[in-house]
């Protein structure tokens, strides 16, 4: 539990246990301003104190309310700081177990519920403790009347306890179910302009309200359950209060007890019974501790643990030795032993699965191999510095997130020290300046209502990455949504503009791969072949990775391509039947 959170628990504690006393004390005195009545004698001083203790108990109710709502938004800004650096601290590959939206569920709804559970079980403890006080006072009327009251207390307790234990399982089946239609819910609003042009509106409302009979049916279960438990108790609790009564009455019939004592022994019943009224508190906490065990999944996500050794200068050398990631559906990557040149430009082709988004993962260590190890200029990047390392690496996404504000901010995100002409220039390079001089404000355009197309927002993302002139460049898919001219483009920005520091490129076009030193076809986890684009495409199978862009092999220029000694071959390509694609 956070610092922060502490001090409003503890004062909830105060004022819970202090308006416990006086809520233990009011019976008595109400009853010594009965008997007073009773016996004609001056009623003032019982009155004063009756009064005073009302408005001590309302004052101590509100400030209990208070302090209970600090302690539940302390712990929710403390669960969900928690739960958010985690999450950036997990590896990437761990972390993309969940599906967004079952993180948002969590994130919001799960932390909220579990964030009650501390206040809840103080409350209700408090409310033990209480109904024991108010007992231990049912004797010190009368033993007769405590007795009664202890009679019937053993089924009361069966019946809460049967209702507890069915409802922990149902409230895990239905936040389940809850999560599921969240994570549909996401995923059809991330792609809702798809949905829609594609006409299938009421087959994605159907898909979204798929969990919906197993909410609908958790949550029937859990009424059947209230209801059952409900009436059971609502008939107990009458017949113990009355047989209670009953007894203190004959006490005061047969002059035993004072007049007042039946007063209070009818509050002290009521404050006696009041764990039944526990009941929905102990329900808040099932529902908690379901949602509690849904964060801590999350909580436990294994963090990359920081290295402590500065990156050597060096050239860029990036070396995969013996590296393999498994998951619960097998391998992602199995065995890999690979070298990428300095300064070279490496493509990473293969069918989709074959592990290409996880190699580039751990190029930067945005997530660590299960066995092996991953070099960059020698040092395992398991021992270098976080800061050393994300200054010597940049990442280019898919689909990138234009994080920091106006564009020339999220060009600049992590890169603080960057001026505004240096992001110029690296906008030009990535060709999206021209793009973002047309927009209203320029580069102080807010990110968020900038009109971008999904190719401007990629070429925002290349921007931010060709910006720190890192040592090793790491692009994942990020000229997908490029046009083919463009692409050409930004290769070319790629080849020519950052000669000399190594490039490490997930590849879908043939014209990406013909550009590249060398290419590493991953299938299944492992490397197939590796070498040039023009070696590889002797190879049907290899050319077969290709095939859904047939237009993109034709009038290539047939040049050849420069490779490094490093990676040159050591023979000519003699098949000129089944030349490839080189330099466009």
């Amino acid at each position: 539990m956070a610092t922060g959170t502490w001090a409003p628990l503890t004062l909830t504690l105060m004022v819970t246990v202090a308006g416990s006393v006086t809520a233990l004390a009011l019976p008595a005195v109400l009853a010594g301003t009965v008997d007073a009545v009773v016996a004609g004698r001056n009623t003032l001083p019982a009155t004063r104190n009756l009064a005073l203790l009302l408005v001590g108990m309302t004052l101590l109710d509100i400030a209990s309310v208070v302090a209970g709502a600090a302690c539940v938004a302390s712990a929710v800004v403390s669960l969900r700081m928690r739960l958010v650096g985690r999450l950036l601290a997990a590896s990437a590959v761990e972390a993309a177990r969940f599906p967004t939206g079952e993180l948002v569920n969590r994130l919001v709804s799960n932390t909220a519920t579990t964030a009650y559970v501390p206040v809840t079980l103080l409350r209700t403890a408090v409310g033990v403790i209480t109904s024991a006080g108010g007992v231990v006072a049912l004797f010190t009327i009368d033993w007769r009347v405590g007795t009664a009251f202890l009679a019937g207390v053993p089924l009361t307790l069966v019946v809460i306890r049967l209702l507890f234990t069915r409802m922990s399982g149902l409230y895990d089946d239905y936040q389940a179910a809850q999560g599921r239609l969240a994570t549909r819910l996401t995923e059809t609003l991330a792609g809702i302009r798809t949905v829609r042009a594609a006409g299938t509106v009421d087959r994605e409302i159907s898909r979204v309200l798929d969990p919906l009979p197993e909410l609908s049916a958790a949550g029937q279960a859990l009424w059947k359950v209230q209801s059952r438990s409900v009436w059971q108790l609502a008939l107990m609790l009458p017949l113990i209060e009355v047989f209670v009564l009953g007894v203190a009455g004959f006490g005061v019939a047969e002059g035993r007890l004072e007049p007042g004592a039946l007063l209070a022994a009818a509050g002290y019943t009521t404050l006696a019974l009041a764990f039944v009224g526990q009941i929905e508190s102990l329900m808040d906490v099932a529902y908690g501790r379901s949602a509690a065990q849904r964060v801590c999944q999350v909580l436990a996500l294994p963090v990359l643990a920081p290295g402590s050794v500065p990156l050597a200068a060096g050239p860029g050398t990036l070396s995969f030795r013996g590296v393999t990631v498994t998951r619960e559906g097998g391998p992602l990557l199995d065995g890999i032993d690979l070298e990428i040149p300095a300064g070279a430009m490496t493509a990473v082709v293969g069918p989709s699965g074959a592990g290409k988004t996880t190699l580039a993962l751990l190029a930067g260590r945005l997530a660590d191999p299960d066995r092996g190890q991953v070099l960059l200029d020698g040092q395992i990047l398991g021992e270098v510095d976080p800061a050393s390392l994300r200054s010597a690496v940049a990442y280019a996404f898919e689909r990138p997130a234009l994080l920091g504000g106006d564009i020339a901010s999220a060009i600049a995100y992590g890169n603080a020290t960057s001026g505004i002409e240096e992001v110029r220039a690296a906008a030009s390079a990535a060709h999206v300046d021209d793009v973002i001089r047309r927009l209203p404000a320029g580069y102080r355009t807010p990110a968020a209502e900038a009109p971008l197309s999904g190719g401007e927002i990629q070429r925002l993302g290349l921007a931010r990455a060709l910006l720190p002139r890192a040592r090793l460049t790491i692009l994942d898919d990020a000229t997908s949504s490029l046009d083919t001219a463009t692409e050409a483009q930004v290769t070319s920005a790629l080849v020519e503009g950052m000669r000399g520091r190594t490039r490490l490129v997930i590849a879908h076009r043939p014209a990406t791969a013909a550009r590249a030193d060398l290419v590493v076809w991953l299938e299944a986890g492992r490397i197939r072949a590796q070498g040039t684009h023009r070696e590889l495409w002797r190879d049907p199978a290899y050319r077969a990775l290709f095939a859904s862009e047939p237009a993109a092999l034709a009038g290539r220029d047939r040049s050849p391509i420069t490779v490094p000694a490093a990676t040159r071959p050591d023979h000519a390509v003699q098949n000129q039947e089944e030349s490839c694609p080189a330099t466009p």
